[in-house]
């Protein structure tokens, strides 16, 4: 039976901290579903097809250099309820620091209450990309700074294009 793991996220937008969540979690699985959460009452930065395409170029090189399985999707339920629609037993999730973990770990007690049989794994962000959140990236950006060093660079160019206009 192929391990297939499910990381959630907005990825608005992806990171070199999501990006280092990845390079971890395609050793720990045969398929890497990212699932970009869409929410109704949120505006995010980039549409969802600008978020899926970046996703898309951003994690499948890395996936494909680990022999992993790469797909992404989208979601408007309950995470745990896209794991399941995935067939994911795994579900991905990145820590930054203490706090993280709080939140986290209700969230892994909620999940396994609903669905025993997906399996939470957490992954501790690298030293470097520990302070990278996209929300800090995105004021960054809205406000002329140099975000190069948080974002690949495919990212970067597309965050350039959306605040040159």
């Amino acid at each position: 039976m192929p391990r297939i793991a499910l990381y959630p996220g907005s990825f608005d937008p992806v990171t070199n901290g999501h990006l280092d969540v990845v390079r971890h979690a395609v050793t720990l699985c045969d398929k890497l579903i990212v699932a970009i959460g869409v929410h109704s009452g949120k505006k995010p930065l980039f549409s969802t097809d600008e978020r899926l395409k970046m996703v898309k170029d951003v994690f499948a090189p890395v996936a494909a250099a680990a022999a992993c399985a790469f797909d992404c999707t989208t979601y408007d339920n309950l995470t745990v309820a896209a794991a399941q629609q995935n067939n994911a037993t795994i579900m991905i999730r990145g820590l930054r620091d203490g706090t993280d973990l709080d939140y986290e770990m209700q969230l892994a007690g909620m999940n396994e209450a609903m669905a025993p049989d997906v399996h939470t794994v957490f992954i501790p962000a690298s030293a470097p990309v520990r302070p990278i959140t996209a929300t800090l990236v995105r004021q960054i950006a809205g406000m002329g700074g140099d975000f190069s060093a948080f974002v690949p660079p495919l990212v970067a160019a597309a965050l350039k294009a959306k605040f040159a206009g």
